[in-house]
C-alpha cells in the first residue's frame, strides 16, 4: 500500500484497497490536506474547494500562483445549482450533453460562497469528470478544487507514478487508477458572456459545442 518515498499509494484496481484508499482520501479533504485522485482526461491533485488554506497549498505544491485559478470538479449535475449565480439555458444543454465528460464549463459563482480559488474575478470554472473513483470520492466529500497532478512547466500527469515523481510528500494521500491514456485536456467554455466562448478545445470539439448550444462560438 505504501512507498517510503511518498504518503500512502492506494491501488484502486484492488476492490478492498480502493474502500481503504477512498476513505483516507475523503479524511484527507475533510482535514485540508491534499490528494491525487484519478480523472477521465489526466490525474489531478485536490482539495476542499472551501477551504482557502488547503487550495493555497495545492497551488504551492504545483509551484503556481493564485493568477492561474484552480477548477471544481462536482460528483453530480445538481451540485452547480448551489455553486453559481444562475445556469442559463446553453449550460444546462452542454451538461445534459457533456457530463459527465471532458468539459469544462466557466460561469459565474455564487457571490454568498467563501472561497478562494485564486484570481477567478467572480467566476468558477466546474466540471463533471467521468471516472467512477473520482466520482465517488466527490459524492463523498462535496465539490473539490482540482487542478492536474504536476508542477508548473511539467507536463500533466497521466499515471501517478508521474505524480509521486512531482509532488511527492506534498500530497497525503494517492490514489492509483491506473493509466489515464492519451493525456487530453478538457474543453474549456466561458459562458459568462453574451455568447459562449471557447478558452481551450480539448476532448470535445468547437462542432459539437455549437451544435448543443444551436449558435456559432467565440473561440480565442
Amino acid at each position: 500500500m505504501s512507498s517510503p518515498q511518498t504518503q500512502p499509494l492506494f491501488d484502486c484496481g484492488v476492490p478492498a484497497e480502493r474502500t481503504r484508499g477512498l476513505t483516507a482520501a475523503a479524511r484527507a479533504v475533510r482535514a485540508g490536506e491534499l490528494v491525487v485522485l484519478p480523472t477521465d482526461t489526466v490525474y489531478g491533485i485536490g482539495c476542499d474547494a472551501f477551504n482557502g488554506t488547503a487550495v493555497r497549498a495545492l497551488l504551492a505544491a504545483k509551484k503556481r500562483g493564485p493568477d492561474m485559478p484552480v477548477g471544481v470538479l462536482v460528483g453530480s449535475w445538481t451540485t452547480i445549482d448551489g455553486l453559481v449565480s444562475t445556469v442559463p439555458r446553453s449550460a444546462r444543454a452542454l451538461i445534459e450533453a457533456f457530463w459527465p465528460g471532458e468539459l469544462s464549463l466557466v460561469l459565474e459563482h455564487a457571490p454568498s460562497l467563501a472561497w478562494d480559488l485564486g484570481s477567478t474575478r467572480g467566476t468558477v470554472m466546474l466540471r463533471m469528470p467521468l471516472h467512477p473513483v473520482a466520482l465517488e470520492l466527490l459524492r463523498e466529500v462535496g465539490p473539490m478544487a482540482v487542478s492536474s497532478a504536476n508542477t508548473s512547466g511539467n507536463p500533466p500527469a497521466s499515471t501517478v507514478t508521474e505524480a509521486i515523481t512531482q509532488l511527492s510528500m506534498s500530497v497525503q494521500v494517492y490514489l492509483d487508477g491506473g493509466p489515464s491514456g492519451d493525456p487530453v485536456a478538457s474543453t474549456i467554455v466561458d459562458l459568462t458572456g453574451d455568447r459562449p466562448r471557447m478558452l481551450r478545445e480539448g476532448g470535445v470539439t468547437a462542432e459539437q459545442v455549437e451544435e448543443v448550444v444551436g449558435q456559432e462560438i467565440d473561440r480565442i
